[in-house]
């Protein structure tokens, strides 16, 4: 059975959401998770997972859209990690009426790229809450994770 840990960080709750909405699509498919606030969570909580999952909001206070002050640490140590046989997936929220729209994303995207993991699923960018389409993007995320995994 394949394992996957799901961090995440959310100011106002719409990105917890898209990390339960991930989260339950991988338990419906079997897989065995584990989904933590990344300010309880240590970036080597991944070394014991299949698939890897960071959700994150995007901030900005009208400059350059920015990681959360929770990801301050974590997205370092996580760079540091070999995360070599293992795939990972990024999604998050943002409000696309910043022109760096969710780019906390990218940024995850980045430093996961630099482990050694595969990305096993294009990322998601949510505008603010998820909505229908997001969501059945979100239940895609996540079977196109485990499809990768090879578990």
């Amino acid at each position: 059975m394949a394992s996957a840990q799901i961090v995440y960080a959310s100011m106002t709750g719409n990105t917890q959401e898209i990390a339960e909405i991930v989260e339950e699509a991988l338990s419906d498919l079997g897989v065995d998770t584990q989904i933590t606030e990344m300010t309880q969570a240590v970036a080597s909580d991944f070394e014991q997972a299949d698939i890897c999952v960071v959700a994150a909001y995007t901030f900005s206070d009208g400059g350059p859209g920015l990681l959360p002050e929770e990801a301050d640490g974590f997205v370092d140590e996580l760079q540091e990690l070999d995360l070599s046989g293992k795939v990972y997936g990024v999604c998050g929220s943002g409000d696309t009426f910043y022109d760096d729209f969710a780019t906390a994303v990218d940024m995850f995207d980045a430093a996961f790229a630099k482990t050694g993991a595969k990305r096993g699923a294009d990322d998601i960018k949510v505008d603010l809450a998820a909505e229908a389409d997001d969501i059945d993007h979100l239940e895609k995320f996540a079977a196109d994770l485990l499809a990768a995994s090879g578990k």
